[in-house]
């Protein structure tokens, strides 16, 4: 890399003083500020870039094992049903073929009945609390059409 040390960022400095002159050297000074910060953010987006692509690689590789080792756990499940399978049917034939009075008629259980709503009355509901209570906490008991609530409403002397 290159070494830029104190002494040699003040001859630098007084090296372009002398070029430029000191009218444009800090329209020059912001100049280069701007284009080393933009070449700073190139390299860390290509650094991330890399660091995407090289994590990438190894999600592929982690889901490749992943998916290896669920085919090899489906086939030993598929392997172990087979053989349950196998015996299951070897233990039903030997059971009913040996012991086949025991098992003449198998029941099925009842259907359970399908449930039916007790058809509440709301009616019943509505009139729980007495008319009095409803009276003094303000309770609308007949519904009111919009004319006759304002004619209900509507000061004594303009009726």
């Amino acid at each position: 890399m290159i070494d830029l040390g104190i002494s040699k960022l003040a001859m630098i400095g007084a090296v372009a003083l002398i070029v430029i002159g000191p009218e444009k050297l800090p329209r020059v000074a912001r100049t280069v500020g701007a284009l080393i910060g933009k070449a700073q953010r190139y390299v860390s987006d290509v650094k991330a870039e890399v660091n995407r692509s090289i994590e990438l690689d190894e999600l592929k590789k982690m889901r490749d094992t992943v998916e290896s080792a669920a085919k090899d756990v489906s086939q030993q499940v598929q392997s172990s049903a087979a053989d349950f399978e196998k015996s299951w049917a070897e233990a039903t034939g030997e059971a009913s073929g040996s012991d086949s009075s025991s098992v003449d008629q198998i029941s099925l259980p009842e259907p359970v009945p399908e449930y039916h709503h007790p058809r509440k009355n709301w009616r019943v509901k509505q009139g729980a609390l007495p008319n009095w209570y409803k009276a003094r906490q303000g309770v609308r008991t007949k519904a009111l059409s919009g004319a006759a609530r304002v004619a209900r409403f509507r000061p004594a002397g303009k009726r």
